[in-house]
């Protein structure tokens, strides 16, 4: 299929956005060469999720949670996406540092991927760790219907670990026939979100992983719901320590209790499996979501590897840094723009809600970071409610809290407690005006996001 005209100006705008960029558009672009050595494909694919009936869902390949896309710390992303679909779409690539033309976003960094057309990314991975890509058009319902995926980072040098598990967690709004229910319901997005009614796991639901018994596994977990937030834990007998936070390595620490795992945040464990025969449950409070199963060892894994090395991340320097206030409330009523058919506003930062129908609020920012400063941005949630805070296209290290303790870590989604106040701090490193917002779509979709400009 030849490239359409639209493309060819965004692609051609794009380049030039990077070159006028310095060093960091010659970073990201040059040496990328022609081509692309994935070819992604969304379109619709029927699914059992109900054992004996279909479920009509859209996905990136032949299953849902789609294709797991693998590239290595350091080199070139090149996937051409084709949108099969019957919607318009594009591609996120959550929580990766990346330049702005490829981040996704519609009518900020693209256009929408009209349904017969392709785009082509092209980006350098900085990061090593566990990352996904989803749409950003009609989040809800694209999301919901089964457009997640996972994309690994591998690290440059081998880390110890001898075997690797990805597990996405998925929850899905059907019913007992396998029919979509509704993706959000204005109700339930003004509280914690339209939550479905089916857990997941690599997309089947109470489904099982094998693991080498008495030998270390890495799990790559994955929260790749719309809504549900996660209390993971595992019953039975194992050990677990964690290595990585959203992608970003930390001091390995034992995993002894709940770990609270909101949407679009990801968790690495070194897992050491029990004796054969036996099994795990991976749970969600009391509620178990599936099972690791202990099965015949290799032989090989039964050291606990070292720390991950660490993300080629800047340090912010807190002694001269700007500390911005970034309140998440309730707007404290449904808009009008509800009977019209618009999404309601129900959420809202520092007194602004989104217009998820309005193409033309990012050229608006909240704030204006200058290129190369250092801030902090103290996160208030002044709402009863939690929120997975995410930003696009840099990575924040979080400091402090008023709920919790902290030890230090970089990520690029904080899960927000109710009422709670943290501090986080960034290096305004990549310009562009990125996305700042709330992981449950529903909130984001009501109103709960914002743009920050750097520049």
């Amino acid at each position: 299929m030849a490239v359409t005209r639209r493309q060819m100006i965004i692609a051609t705008a794009g380049l030039g956005a990077a070159a006028a960029g310095g060093v960091l558009g010659r970073r990201w672009f040059a040496g990328a060469g022609p081509g692309f050595d994935h070819e992604l494909v969304a379109a619709p694919q029927a699914v059992e999720l109900v054992p004996g009936f279909s479920t009509p869902a859209w996905a990136y390949g032949a299953s849902a949670p789609g294709t797991e896309l693998r590239v290595r710390q350091g080199d070139w992303l090149r996937v051409r996406f084709h949108n099969r679909l019957p919607v318009a779409s594009t591609v996120h690539w959550h929580g990766i540092r990346l330049p702005l033309e490829m981040d996704g976003v519609p009518y900020v960094s693209q256009m929408p991927v009209l349904p017969g057309e392709y785009f082509d990314y092209r980006f350098r991975v900085p990061d090593a760790g566990s990352y996904w890509y989803h749409p950003h058009v009609s989040s809800a319902e694209q999301l919901g219907r089964g457009l997640v995926a996972p994309l690994i980072v591998e690290e440059r040098a081998p880390t110890g670990f001898a075997h690797e598990r990805t597990v996405c967690l998925k929850n899905w709004h059907v019913d007992e026939q396998g029919a979509f229910l509704p993706f959000s319901i204005a109700r339930e997005a003004a509280r914690n979100g339209t939550l479905g009614r089916l857990s997941s796991i690599n997309g089947v639901p109470l489904g099982s992983i094998d693991l080498p018994a008495g030998e270390i596994t890495r799990v790559r977990l994955l929260n790749l719901d719309n809504t549900a937030t996660y209390r993971i834990n595992l019953k039975g007998d194992f050990e677990a320590r964690i290595y990585a936070i959203d992608g970003n390595p930390v001091s390995p620490r034992p995993l002894t209790e709940e770990y609270w795992l909101g949407p679009g945040m990801r968790l690495c464990l070194a897992l050491r499996a029990p004796a054969a025969g036996q099994v795990l449950a991976l749970r969600d409070g009391p509620v178990r979501l599936g099972s690791f199963r202990a099965v015949a060892g290799t032989g090989a894994g039964h050291a606990w590897p070292p720390a991950l090395p660490p993300n080629p991340l800047p340090e912010p320097d807190l002694a001269n840094a700007e500390t911005l206030a970034f309140n998440f409330e309730w707007a404290g009523k449904l808009s009008v723009g509800t009977a019209q058919g618009k999404a309601p506003s129900l959420w809202q930062v520092n007194g602004v809600a989104w217009d998820i129908d309005d193409k033309t609020c990012a050229e608006r920012p909240i704030a204006r970071l200058k290129q190369g400063n250092s801030y902090i941005l103290e996160l208030r949630n002044l709402t009863q409610y939690q929120h997975p805070i995410h930003l696009h296209g840099m990575s924040f290290k979080v400091l402090r809290s008023n709920k919790r303790a902290i030890e230090p870590y970089f990520t690029d989604t904080y899960l927000l407690g109710r009422n709670e106040r943290a501090q986080v701090a960034l290096v305004a490193d990549n310009p562009g005006t990125w996305m700042f917002h709330c992981h449950v779509i529903d909130h984001m979709e009501t109103g709960l996001m914002a743009a920050i400009e750097v520049s």
